[in-house]
């Protein structure tokens, strides 16, 4: 199992600091599932300022934009959001907890 990070949206400046349609604000998602069907999945986004990095939004790849998300989230945060995910799929497999009614 390995989490899978995508973009689901960017944000952007249509001017910012001299330049055009500037990433502020990347929408993201992590997701994963096991053999069993089992899924996990987180989403959020994170303000990002990208500097001297700067792509131009019309070549700018997922792959950038995962990297950049990660950045901003911080190792720590990537870490906890797919210790999160582990944690769903675990759950689904062997559940903890139950609702429901009796009658």
């Amino acid at each position: 199992m390995a989490v899978t990070w995508t973009i689901s949206n960017m944000d952007r400046a249509i001017k910012l600091d001299g330049k055009d349609d500037v990433v502020t604000t990347i929408h993201w998602r992590a997701s994963d599932i096991d053999s069993d069907d089992n899924k996990g999945s987180a989403y959020g986004s994170v303000g990002v300022t990208l500097g001297k990095n700067f792509i131009a939004y019309k070549d700018i790849k997922e792959a950038n934009a995962i990297q950049w998300a990660k950045d901003a989230l911080g190792e720590d945060e990537v870490k906890s959001i797919e210790d999160g995910i582990a944690s769903q799929i675990a759950e689904a497999k062997t559940p903890t907890t139950a609702s429901g009614v009796s009658w």
